[in-house]
């Protein structure tokens, strides 16, 4: 949890840990199992990192820091904490898959999902989610993984790493032309009939378009597919004050999207579901959309108030917003076959 970058920097540990500290003062955490977990084994990092690009970053990481790719800053031991993080979110897999809990959720960083296989992106050094999805298989044998990234912005660093693998499910719902900068995606299908998915959302989109999509597509996504193990790339920067997007969510946005993932993890794989922390720069909202998604995770309510719900619901985009955003889902939809 210690910064791997200079202070002001908008990826920190911060609202991670408020986060934590909302969970530990609601009482939610006296009810949960809560534990840490060893950095990912160097054989983990190699499924998917090539050795040349894992000893660059150990080298600059050992220097001092520096910046291997776009948007990717880091400082001295931050090839450590990278590998804490990566084993952070494999441990929540591997937990689930060997029925030690029902569920569970990475409170992981530095986040994953812009990261390729040989170059960082977007804050992300190393790639969490597939580096656990390959040690799951390597270890569980499950085959069939659905990714379901809820970050507002493209999870381009898992799309790129499962673009030609038809047992990896890639969904992405993100605001349009965000990050990467002028990225849709609307297009890009990967290997496989619905291999991968995008979602490219207007900017100033809120909770109905998030439900309408769910509905019309991530759902019926998942139906389709039949997975064997459910992850979220849970980024909490589509919430409505976030200083890096321009989307209108709140927590009980983040509550029905656990809960819609829950009762489909349980429709087709046993209810093995894995939520892995990724972006989200508001120190004061983060907690409160984080504390949600872990109480819907873990059927759970406390009396904890999000005091910036009421609003985050005022400031939700009007019905003509509304319709034409749903009228482009709706033409997503059919052209994905749903």
């Amino acid at each position: 949890m210690q910064p791997p970058s200079s202070a002001g920097y908008a990826e920190s540990p911060d609202s991670k840990r408020r986060l934590l500290s909302l969970v530990h003062a609601s009482g939610l955490a006296a009810k949960l199992d809560m534990s840490s977990a060893p950095a990912a084994a160097d054989d983990d990092l190699r499924r998917i990192h090539p050795a040349h690009y894992l000893d660059a970053f150990k080298r600059a990481s050992d220097a001092g820091g520096g910046d291997l790719g776009e948007l990717a800053p880091f400082g001295r031991g931050s090839y450590e904490i990278a590998a804490l993080s990566a084993g952070l979110a494999l441990a929540a897999v591997d937990a689930v898959l060997a029925e030690r809990t029902a569920n569970a959720f990475s409170l992981s960083r530095p986040p994953g999902h812009h990261c390729l296989r040989d170059k960082p992106m977007g804050f992300c050094l190393l790639a969490n989610i597939p580096i656990a999805i390959e040690a799951a298989r390597a270890k569980h044998r499950v085959e069939r993984v659905a990714v379901i990234d809820w970050d507002v912005h493209h999870g381009n660093g898992t799309q790129s790493i499962y673009y030609d693998d038809p047992n990896t499910l890639t969904i992405s719902l993100h605001q349009d032309r965000c990050f990467p900068p002028g990225y849709s995606g609307a297009d890009e299908r990967g290997a496989g009939a619905g291999a991968n998915v995008n979602v490219p959302l207007l900017a100033g989109a809120g909770d109905d378009a998030y439900r309408y999509a769910f509905e019309r597509i991530v759902l019926p996504a998942l139906d389709a597919f039949r997975p064997e193990l459910v992850i979220v790339a849970s980024g909490l920067d589509a919430n409505a004050v976030d200083p890096l997007a321009r989307m209108q969510l709140h927590s009980d946005s983040y509550r029905y999207m656990t809960h819609a993932l829950k009762q489909a993890a349980q429709r087709h794989c046993g209810g093995r579901l894995v939520i892995v922390h990724e972006g989200g720069y508001s120190e004061a909202y983060v907690p409160f959309c984080g504390h949600a998604i872990v109480e819907a995770l873990a059927g759970m309510r406390t009396d904890v108030a999000d005091p910036m719900l009421e609003l985050a619901i005022a400031q939700q985009p009007g019905e003509r917003f509304n319709a034409f955003q749903r009228q482009l889902i709706d033409e997503m939809a059919t052209s994905f076959g749903y």
